[in-house]
């Protein structure tokens, strides 16, 4: 990443401040909005999705972890409790949706009395990350922190960020955070590292109990009336939803049911556009597929299985099950359509409708929550739908060189690492939101858990900083997990009745087991973590921008044509002449050997 010329820009600053100091603090976006986990979808997919958690995170499942150097607590000089008037205040942008955090919020201010520090956080609302991003670019004015999603590249060349590494030696829990080796893959070519990426980072092994990843989703309800059938195939899914929904058109309230709804707003339109190679037993490796057997990669945009699955979401326009509004809702008129419970089905990230499914709970609509399936184009094909946690390198959190303080950010980085203050972010504050048992051993109470997903309450109360960097898996004390959802005796007394009857007709526990375990990752995986770093200045990351843009442009139009076949061919003839295929394979080629080769030490 280019370095600015910090001291430029460092005057403006404090307006920067100023005009930040006005909006109010933002909480954890996934469990409130999304981001996991992921730039193209992908990235947001993986990094939105971490967000989650006044309640659940980014974290997917995987084996044991790597060795983790325990954090060291917060030193604060004597021990105390800083006054009001001791506290600094950061400000920050992340450019993800989200939700603000009232004034005072009561963890947030525990977490500042406690290292002397909080900040200030905004969300994106009404732009693309492009658009918000290049806002700060033109002024040469940023918060104290960003991370700039899809619009990362846009900061890396203007030199937004400070190099990390020339601080981190007084900030061992930010040094410490990944491994050596880690580090090399995050540095810039200039050696230097400016940012921190916050997701995925497992101590000791992970505790994923919830599938934050994409899925095929439907209702608890759906199964139930069928008698809960053992559903593997895309045919079936949808077979299923319209026998439901002809026996079912309604909701008890006399409102219309939706059988299956598509989000297509912005970057969020992965949740069309890339099932296909789940559907042929893919990871998701995001911008193609990858045999393991060939090492070479295939574009999944126009396969056999790619045209049978947007031939069905045709089909199943024309009958009416997928929701003929779907190509001009939002992302808020997405989520408003799911929290109704109206919708049965639909391809997302969970950590992307998280908040909708809150609300639907909220409603006491238990039977119109969701459960994932691994859902296959044909019988035989062993789906990877969840995937152990990787590394992106593509995106993170950094202090930016409008920070007047960067020894101060940087404290409140390695802050917010300290043992203590993640027990603060994840679980709360002892004997109001969690309580300990005899043995040492996390639980909560029914209040406490439905606090946790009543959205006005976590705005005033819980602060998880989940847009910083922090520890999934394992709590540092050896005992719980690092948050409520992941403990295993709390995930399950926090399941509805009916998601409890699913997992036992099913013979599960988690929403993880009715997915095939996650498999040791590839070298190269993900290689979203490429595409998503990709600019119009490089061949392959033209073809990458030209691909997208055909892509969100034609298919809504595939599925909603009269004349499938028709429609079908004019969009592959648009993208074949429009997209440089080749160059863009060859650029993720090239990848996938650099990747191969550093693994195996070269």
């Amino acid at each position: 990443m280019k370095k600015s010329k910090s001291a430029v820009v460092m005057l403006v600053a404090l307006a920067m401040t100023a005009s930040l100091a006005g909006c109010g603090d933002s909480g954890a976006p996934a469990t409130t909005t999304a981001a996991p986990a992921e730039t193209t979808a992908k990235a947001a997919e993986t990094t939105t999705a971490a967000a989650a958690d006044n309640g659940g995170d980014a974290t997917t499942a995987a084996p044991a972890a790597e060795e983790t150097t325990a954090p060291v607590a917060a030193d604060n000089g004597e021990n105390k409790e800083y006054s009001d008037d001791e506290i600094k205040e950061f400000t920050a942008f992340f450019a993800v949706p989200g939700d603000e955090l009232n004034a005072g919020n009561r963890v947030q201010e525990a977490i500042a009395k406690k290292i002397g520090a909080k900040c200030k956080m905004t969300w994106l609302t009404g732009q693309s990350a492009e658009e918000a991003v290049g806002g700060f670019v033109a002024l040469g004015e940023y918060p104290d922190f960003m991370d700039g999603s899809t619009g990362m590249s846009t900061l890396v060349e203007a030199g937004a960020f400070i190099a990390i590494d020339e601080y981190w030696d007084n900030y061992p829990n930010v040094k410490n955070f990944y491994s050596e080796a880690d580090w090399n893959k995050i540095r810039n070519e200039d050696g230097h590292v400016y940012i921190i990426p916050q997701f995925g980072k497992v101590n000791q092994y992970d505790t994923s109990t919830v599938h934050n990843d994409e899925a095929f989703w439907i209702q608890t309800r759906v199964l139930k009336w069928a008698n809960y059938p053992k559903i593997t195939t895309l045919d079936q899914y949808f077979d299923l939803i319209d026998s439901y929904l002809e026996a079912n058109p309604t909701m008890e309230d006399g409102t219309q049911n939706i059988g299956y709804e598509i989000l297509t707003d912005d970057w969020r339109y992965f949740c069309l556009e890339n099932a296909p190679f789940f559907l042929d037993g893919y990871p998701n490796d995001g911008c193609v597929i990858i045999p393991r057997d060939t090492q070479k990669a295939v574009d999944y945009n126009t396969t056999d299985t790619a045209k049978r699955y947007f031939q069905k979401l045709n089909e199943e326009y024309a009958k009416g099950t997928v929701d003929q509004e779907f190509a001009t809702l939002n992302y808020d008129q997405y989520i408003s359509k799911v929290s109704s419970g109206r919708v049965l089905g639909m391809v997302d990230q969970y950590w992307d409708f998280q908040t909708a499914e809150n609300s639907i709970k909220q409603q006491g609509l238990n039977d119109c929550t969701y459960v994932p399936l691994g859902i296959v184009i044909d019988e035989g094909i062993r789906e990877h739908y969840h995937s152990a946690p990787a590394l992106d390198t593509s995106n993170g959190v950094g202090i930016t060189v409008s920070c007047q303080d960067p020894e101060g950010a940087m404290k409140f980085l390695n802050d917010l690492l300290d043992p203590e203050v993640l027990k603060l972010r994840f679980w709360g504050e002892e004997g109001t939101d969690y309580l300990v048992d005899d043995d040492g051993m996390f639980y909560r109470t029914q209040e406490m858990r439905d606090n946790a997903v009543d959205k006005s309450y976590t705005n005033a109360n819980l602060c998880p900083y989940s847009y910083f960097p922090f520890y999934g898996g394992m709590s540092f004390d050896g005992k719980n997990a690092y948050s409520p959802n992941y403990q295993p005796s709390e995930f399950y007394e926090s399941l509805t009745d009916e998601v409890k009857e699913c997992f036992e007709a099913y013979g599960v526990q988690t929403y993880v087991q009715l997915l095939q375990p996650s498999e040791e990752n590839t070298p190269w995986y993900p290689m979203w973590s490429y595409s998503n770093a990709l600019t119009a200045d490089t061949p392959d990351g033209e073809a990458w921008m030209n691909m997208g843009e055909v892509k969100h442009e034609y298919l809504p139009k595939v599925v909603m044509a009269e004349d499938f076949e028709s429609q079908w061919t004019e969009y592959l003839d648009v993208y074949n002449s429009r997209c440089d295929i080749n160059a863009f394979l060859d650029g993720i080629n090239a990848e996938i050997q650099r990747r191969i080769d550093v693994a195996n030490g070269g």
